[in-house]
């Protein structure tokens, strides 16, 4: 967790904010850590990074289009310095909020903040945004970036007794609560809804700046029925891949493979790992000549797994927490990263 110095800290940067721009990685936590941000300050703007594994330069024209007088960055483990350096000619602030296990940024003129560095803990950001803006009517958003990030907050008792309707009797782990209940139910709703075209990225982006209660977003009217429609489009290719995916188990690992317009990557290995607990997941998207893969465990280290497997393969890149990891490589690497993993998991 982050020390009480650096909270108040955070807490000042976004008081001073008076046309903040946060920029957040493309899934739940990050959508939820910006969502609490902007709903405690009453201002911001956010453009969710599609570009793995930077926050490249290619985002700095955001930065000109709305003209923000500070940048923040949600749950990404990796900027780019040219991005940072256009910033620092405009001379606006960067305040850097992660939590993966990755190196410091070399640049000390960001502010950048990550609770592994004070006791080796990972909270996602959305609860950290959380534990920044203490605002106990936003609970709700939390536990939607908590548990799409399979973390179980200390909060949840108190999530429970406000919103029983939305919780899953019984629940131990923060999957049984993605995969069956309310509450996990409109997380993945809004989780599909990120993967639109920028207009109604940003439509939903203005719904949830504004909504009330996580029961507006299951109530189908006219500002959410483009988030709704797209769900329904998505679930429906979600749950044939899943079929699929659930045929792959060999061993101790399960590795799928798949292409198409849609990277789904991630979703799939959550829900994989969440129905095999015992094996080692691999999900493979690729679109023309890369790969992109997740990878879970929940047994073993799969950090030190992951980078020892893509370790001296030209252009590779990877990294995350040590049950979750993802990975970037050519498509003609596959068979080598393939049989690399298998040998190590044997270990």
């Amino acid at each position: 967790m982050l020390t009480e110095e650096q909270i108040v800290e955070i807490r000042e940067h976004l008081e001073r904010a008076q046309n903040p721009l946060f920029f957040f990685d493309n899934d739940n936590d990050g959508l939820a850590g910006f969502l609490l941000f902007q709903r405690f300050l009453g201002r911001g703007k956010g453009v969710a990074i599609k570009s793995f594994p930077d926050l490249n330069e290619s985002y700095y024209r955001r930065i000109r289009e709305l003209n923000p007088d500070y940048i923040f960055i949600l749950d990404k483990p990796a900027v780019s310095q040219k991005f940072i350096d256009k910033v620092k000619q405009d001379n606006l602030p960067i305040v850097w909020i992660d939590h993966h296990i990755v190196e410091k940024p070399e640049d000390e003129s960001v502010n950048y903040y990550n609770p592994y560095y004070i006791d080796g803990n990972c909270e996602p950001i959305s609860y950290l945004a959380y534990k920044i803006t203490e605002n106990k009517k936003d609970i709700w958003l939390s536990m939607i970036g908590c548990i799409s990030d399979c973390y179980m907050p200390d909060f949840y008792p108190e999530f429970k007794q406000k919103f029983p309707k939305l919780d899953k009797k019984d629940a131990k782990e923060a999957f049984d609560l993605l995969y069956d209940s309310e509450i996990g139910l409109i997380s993945r709703i809004l989780d599909f809804s990120l993967k639109d075209t920028t207009t109604n990225v940003v439509n939903m982006l203005r719904f949830m700046m504004r909504t009330n209660s996580p029961e507006d977003i299951l109530e189908e009217n006219h500002k959410t029925k483009q988030i709704l429609k797209r769900y329904n489009q998505i679930d429906s290719k979600y749950q044939g891949l899943m079929e699929r995916a659930r045929k792959c188990v060999e061993d101790n690992l399960i590795y799928f493979q798949y292409g198409g317009e849609l990277s789904l990557s991630a979703n799939l290995a959550n829900q994989l790992i969440y129905e095999f607990p015992d094996k080692i997941i691999v999900v493979v998207y690729i679109s023309a000549d890369i790969a992109n893969i997740s990878i879970r465990s929940k047994e073993k280290d799969i950090r030190e797994i992951t980078l020892k497997t893509i370790e001296g393969i030209d252009g590779a890149t990877g990294g995350g927490h040590m049950c979750a990891t993802g990975a970037k490589m050519f498509v003609s690497d596959l068979p080598e990263f393939r049989e690399r993993i298998k040998k190590l998991i044997e270990v």
